[in-house]
């Protein structure tokens, strides 16, 4: 049994950071998943693949990895490096190139 520990990113849907200071541990998929012959469906006798446990640091997700003896990896996180750009700058008077339209 093993699991990864990452801090999840912000989805592309929200301008703010909610939820994004949490960190989750998830199990990886033990067995494969089989297709049900009548159905078609999609399906897994692996029921820690749905579980998603938050912690509120890393270490914490740690330790419980760790007290109940779970393999585990952590996945850190990317930080994402922007630069503070403005509307008025476009028409800065020391701006490198010209303004045109």
């Amino acid at each position: 049994m093993s699991a990864k520990i990452y801090r999840p990113a912000k989805t592309a849907m929200q301008s703010g950071q909610a939820k994004t200071h949490l960190w989750v541990l998830e199990f990886d998929q033990e067995t494969p998943r089989t297709i049900d012959p009548m159905m078609g469906y999609t399906s897994s006798r692996d029921t820690r693949q749905q579980l998603s446990l938050t912690f509120e640091s890393a270490e914490l997700a740690v330790a419980y990895a760790e007290r109940n003896g779970i393999e585990y990896r952590v996945i850190a996180p990317k930080e994402a490096t922007r630069k503070n750009v403005s509307y008025s700058d476009n028409f800065r008077f020391t701006r490198m190139q010209p303004w045109t339209h």
